[in-house]
């Protein structure tokens, strides 16, 4: 070969060496700072193309750069230094108003731009390739699902405004009922989530970020949003990312849309190169398989789709030179690499599918796998794709397995009523919201029986405090019981009666109280003592057998003092033999030594022979123990204060008619009256019905006030009595129960978490933590132990004039008595006196009462009269005076007479 011919040749040779692709390319990155782990997966996936040299014999050199979401020009500023480096592709950045600025900037320098993320236009710029799914491809995914699932009405919860933009069509649906409402710009939505429940908004659609999605489930779980009868469709395609065990077990269908399989080789492969990227650096940023974020997975997907084009772009023709944005230069071959990436005709296998794009620009043959929350976890129950739509196995949501009763992560709406102490307004200085508003008997079993079963709860109010009744002739029901069985509600507790009628509408669970129907009636009032208290340690009984024994002893000694000789002697001691004998024992000294000894005062006759002293003896020991019991028992009779009611029991109450008697309207304890068998109960439940707008209330609260206030008697649970008796002192429950039945919480009917709720109520009763709870609810809190009787100080009262009033109208009425016995006794003596001397008994009477009136002297003198035979005087004593008399002593025997 000539020269000639070898010089042009070897300078091809060598402009062919040193034309082309150089050998390091350049790619931009554009990442806000909380995109950390997409920077990451951004290198790393260069680094991938740059160990493997089957993709691109070229090497890739990332230039990743932050920037502000909103500075428009900063970000203007980091493009064009990329462009002045020369870079080949500028990627991101994710989210914000400066995507659109960055687009533009590109289009201007023939500079490809590749999003990840979201974008709304209907048309691509020349240069933009997007991998994200465009939104209206997912919103005919939504509606593909709201039309499987047959919901005709449904709930749209969205974020903010580009939530229905993204959306489109799903909310402008026609032949279906949609609800718009947007979640709270402050995060706190339990407003909204708690309108929903109330409004009975069961299927929902839910489109917020992913920032936002876990507060937003945890909020619906509290509120009572997260039960067996809510669906919901999440548009997050990063839901696998989060922590649903929380909501596993509550029975809720949770349907979401995956767009990266975590069983995929070509992600594990690319999760476990990261790995070894990152142990290389001495570090471990946790990405694994099962929390890839689709933005993650993008990001790698546009660096193996760049690099794949930059493989085919490559020719000696092809050179990358820096750019300046100040210049009119562009670079000649982003148009060529752009139109290599969106070649339909090639294929590319990435993390989130096959990565293809239609004519417009646009990605297609899209792959979503459809997933469903349930007891195992996210499970995946179908397909979708552009190309067939949608494919479910199932072609309804799943209920809850029947067979299954855990209740763990279950979220039960529970109502209540206000009713104490079942449940209660809690009492704070600061405003209290969701479950914190409340306390009381009811409230704190609800949550050791959670505790217990792993459950959660949202308590919600009866308002109208109506616990449910049958209307005979509508069958309807009203009430908890009604929303029980509309299923507005799961559970329901209070101070809720169990009976056959309600039992036949809901399931209940073990009473957690046994109770009855009592009387609430006014406190008994004091009654005075009476008059004659001191008689009432015996029984009018054995005061008549004292009596008895007191004449019968008397008499007794009397004819035995009479009968034994040694009974009889001498009242002359100085005579040796007297011409008779006396006996002490007459019947009126009988009567008073037997009476004597009973008072234990004694008496001057004395007992003489054996036998009279035996019974003596045997008497006073009689009366020994009769006074010392007499002595023990008067106490208590004296300072003890008896109460009395009107009444004693219902068949008291319901035969008399001046109090009046009423129970709750369309309470458990007038149904009780209504269906009872008892002609008696039936007579009072006739009462009340023809008397019941004056005798039946509303609440309770308002039967104590009419019980306080007027006069009448009021039925209710002794529960109930029990509280309000602890509290407040002017009422008192009166007789005994009526009947025997129970609280229980009511459950919808047929439940199957029945027997869990049952057991636990059980276990709770047998460890004695249901005897603490009614403990402190009744006798601690909120006033409790008021009206308890602590027994006072020890110190006896003092006793009062009505205490012992009777002692001193028996001692007046003794000393009358004995006055007039005394009067008696004088008119008799003078009248004797008066015949024996034969003066007239007037004159004898005055001359009593004469020296009655002097009051001197000890002694009394025998008076003479003037036709008193001499012969009867007694002979004078040798130097006595004849004019004298013999002073007898007032308390000596009667003078002897012959």
């Amino acid at each position: 070969m000539s020269v000639s011919i070898m010089a042009p040749l070897l300078i091809f040779l060598l402009l062919a060496a040193v034309a082309g692709l150089p050998g390091t390319i350049k790619i931009g990155g554009l990442f806000h700072s909380t995109e950390t782990l997409e920077e990451l997966v951004f290198q790393y996936a260069t680094q991938t193309i740059n160990n493997d040299s089957m993709i691109l014999h070229k090497r890739l050199m990332a230039i990743p750069e932050h920037v502000k979401s909103h500075d428009s020009l900063s970000v203007s500023d980091t493009v064009c230094r990329l462009l002045g480096q020369g870079v080949a592709g500028i990627f991101g950045p994710q989210a914000g108003s400066t995507s659109a600025l960055v687009q533009s900037m590109c289009d201007t320098m023939d500079i490809p731009h590749v999003e990840t993320s979201w974008d709304m236009k209907q048309r691509r710029q020349d240069f933009l390739v997007n991998l994200h799914p465009h939104p209206s491809t997912l919103a005919r995914l939504y509606m593909e699902l709201v039309s499987a699932w047959g919901w005709e009405k449904f709930t749209v919860l969205y974020e903010d405004g580009s939530s229905l933009v993204r959306l489109g069509n799903l909310v402008k649906t026609l032949d279906r009922q949609v609800t718009l409402r947007q979640l709270d710009a402050h995060g706190n939505h339990r407003q909204v989530l708690r309108d929903m429940r109330h409004s009975g908004e069961r299927n929902i659609v839910l489109d917020c970020s992913m920032g936002t999605l876990p507060e937003v489930l945890k909020q619906a779980q509290q509120v009572g949003l997260m039960t067996s009868d809510q669906s919901y469709v999440i548009t997050s395609l990063d839901l696998h990312t989060i922590n649903l065990e929380p909501y596993q077990y509550g029975g809720t269908n949770i349907t979401g849309v995956r767009m990266v399989d975590p069983n995929s080789k070509i992600v594990q492969s690319a999760v476990k190169n990261w790995g070894y990227l990152e142990a290389r650096k001495g570090r471990n940023i946790g990405i694994s398989s099962e929390n890839i974020t689709v933005s993650m997975a993008l990001m790698h997907d546009a660096v193996q789709l760049f690099a794949r084009a930059l493989s085919r772009l490559d020719s000696p023709a092809v050179d990358i030179k820096p750019l300046d944005c100040e210049s009119q230069n562009n670079w000649g071959h982003g148009t060529s690499l752009i139109n290599f990436m969106k070649d339909g005709q090639s294929t590319l296998h990435g993390l989130t599918g096959v990565i293809q794009f239609d004519n417009e620009g646009f990605r297609t043959n899209i792959m979503l796998d459809i997933m469903e929350l349930s007891y195992s976890g996210l499970e995946r129950v179908g397909t979708w794709s552009t190309k067939d739509g949608l494919n479910i196995i199932r072609a309804v949501p799943p209920a809850p397995p029947h067979h299954s009763e855990s209740l763990q992560n279950r979220t039960f709406r529970v109502i209540t009523a206000l009713s104490d102490p079942y449940g209660m307004r809690r009492q704070s200085s600061v405003p209290l919201k969701d479950n914190d508003r409340f306390e009381g008997f009811g409230i704190e079993l609800i949550h050791e029986l959670s505790l217990m079963l792993g459950f959660n709860y949202i308590f919600d109010l009866q308002l109208d405090n109506a616990y449910g009744s049958l209307n005979k002739k509508t069958g309807q029901w009203t009430g908890m019981i009604k929303k029980l069985r509309d299923e507005e509600a799961d559970l329901a507790i209070t101070d809720l009666t169990i009976t056959s009628e309600r039992e036949e509408a809901v399931d209940f669970t073990t009473p957690f109280m046994t109770l009855g129907i009592a009387i609430l009636y006014k406190s008994p009032q004091k009654e005075s003592p009476s008059l004659f208290s001191f008689m009432a340690p015996f029984t009018t009984g054995v005061w008549f057998c004292m009596f008895s024994v007191y004449m019968g002893v008397s008499i007794l000694l009397w004819i035995m003092g009479r009968i034994c000789p040694y009974e009889w002697n001498n009242p002359y001691p100085c005579i040796e033999e007297p011409e008779e004998l006396e006996n002490q024992f007459t019947l009126q000294n009988s009567l008073w030594f037997t009476i004597g000894s009973l008072m234990q005062q004694g008496s001057e006759i004395a007992p003489i022979a054996v036998s009279t002293r035996m019974v003596a003896s045997i008497w006073w020991f009689f009366t020994l123990i009769m006074v010392s019991s007499y002595t023990a028992n008067l106490a208590a009779f004296l300072t003890v204060e008896t109460s009395t009611t009107p009444f004693k029991n219902v068949w008291e109450l319901a035969n008399q008619n001046v109090i009046k008697y009423g129970a709750k309207k369309g309470g458990s304890t007038v149904n009780f009256f209504r269906d009872s068998s008892d002609s008696r109960y039936q007579h009072m439940y006739a009462y009340m019905m023809r008397n019941q707008d004056e005798v039946l209330t509303s609440t309770n609260d308002e039967g104590l006030q009419k019980v306080k206030t007027q006069n009448y008697a009021y039925f209710m649970e002794s529960t109930s009595i029990q509280y309000i008796t602890e509290r407040d002192c002017e009422v008192a429950q009166v007789g005994d129960l009526l009947d025997s039945k129970g609280y229980g919480i009511a459950i919808k009917k047929n439940s199957i978490y029945r027997n869990q709720l049952s057991t636990a109520v059980l276990k709770l009763q047998e460890s004695g933590k249901l005897a603490k709870m009614k403990n402190r609810w009744w006798k601690e809190e909120r006033g409790g132990g008021k009206c308890v009787d602590t027994g006072g100080s020890g110190n006896p009262s003092p006793l009062n004039i009505q205490n012992v009033g009777g002692v001193f109208v028996v001692l007046v009425a003794g000393l009358v008595l004995s006055c007039f016995m005394a009067l008696f006794e004088l008119l008799r003596n003078v009248y004797e006196t008066a015949r024996e001397k034969k003066v007239l008994f007037l004159q004898e009477l005055m001359a009593e009462f004469r020296f009655i009136a002097r009051c001197h002297g000890s002694t009394k003198p025998i008076r003479k009269y003037d036709n008193q035979d001499k012969e009867d005087s007694p002979p004078a004593e040798e130097g006595a005076d004849p004019q004298n008399f013999v002073p007898l002593s007032i308390y000596g025997p009667t003078p002897y007479r012959h």
